[in-house]
């Protein structure tokens, strides 16, 4: 009936604890749309992502935050996620995500500390626990960092959940500045995925991810080797091109 009137019709469909539809998957196959809305139950933001569309493409994404009104667009999300950063304090860093076809600059935070137990806990919020773990892994193994003893806490600001290898970097040098309570300058963006012997390999999209940069003002980028020799813009950002996590650690005075 509402393909023959024209009419739009929205069903609400419950939830697992893991985020997708319950149930049989009937729901997803009868409708042309399927938007989950994301985001933490304290945090004012959410997001509208669309994970199967029959008419369009499912690589947009919308930020949104609640007020009294209701629910009200974010036009700048990545001025937003990082406006609150205060000073400049070690285990911080901002990093850029692509979040559909829009790049977000993002602030990770790391804290590592002494662990009063004998197994050290590994805590992430917003990203993959088993991809902090591995990160931990090649730290100490390919950057000599003791952190066997440590805890590692790992927070991405906002609420915000992004599951791409692009972070990486972030996770590294964020770890590594707050083992070492060294900061990382405040116009700093790092980009990289990191492979299990410590190399810093390409990711896609890296000229949208330096644009977005380079409007919030940042003045400096480290970014994979393998995009640097890419890169068909200009840019007035210092790019920086790593190969391996050793090379970030020394440009930024970690090494």
């Amino acid at each position: 009936m509402c393909k023959q009137k024209g009419i739009t019709t929205i069903i609400i469909g419950h939830v697992t604890k893991d985020g997708n539809i319950a149930g049989p998957r009937v729901l997803e196959h009868m409708v042309d749309t399927v938007l989950y809305i994301e985001g933490e139950r304290y945090f004012a933001y959410r997001v509208l992502r669309s994970v199967k569309n029959r008419f369009g493409s499912t690589n947009e994404i919308g930020m949104f935050e609640m007020e009294n009104s209701g629910l009200v667009e974010v036009s700048n999300p990545s001025e937003l996620l990082i406006s609150e950063r205060d000073g400049n304090p070690s285990g911080s860093v901002v990093v850029a995500s692509i979040e559909g076809t829009r790049a977000l600059l993002l602030e990770l935070q790391a804290l590592t500390t002494q662990s009063v137990f004998g197994l050290p806990r590994r805590n992430a919020n917003g990203i993959d626990y088993n991809r902090l773990t591995l990160l931990v892994a090649v730290l100490e193994k390919k950057a000599g960092l003791m952190l066997g003893n440590q805890d590692v806490y790992l927070n991405l600001v906002g609420g915000i959940k992004v599951n791409e290898p692009a972070l990486d970097l972030g996770i590294v040098i964020a770890t590594a500045s707050s083992l070492k309570n060294i900061s990382i300058k405040e116009d700093v963006v790092i980009i990289g995925e990191v492979g299990l012997t410590g190399e810093i390999r390409s990711v896609n999209m890296i000229e949208k991810r330096l644009k977005e940069a380079e409007k919030l003002g940042y003045k400096m980028c480290i970014i994979p080797e393998s995009n640097k020799k890419l890169l068909k813009e200009k840019f007035k950002l210092d790019i920086i091109g790593a190969k391996n996590i050793i090379d970030a650690m020394k440009c930024l005075g970690l090494k």
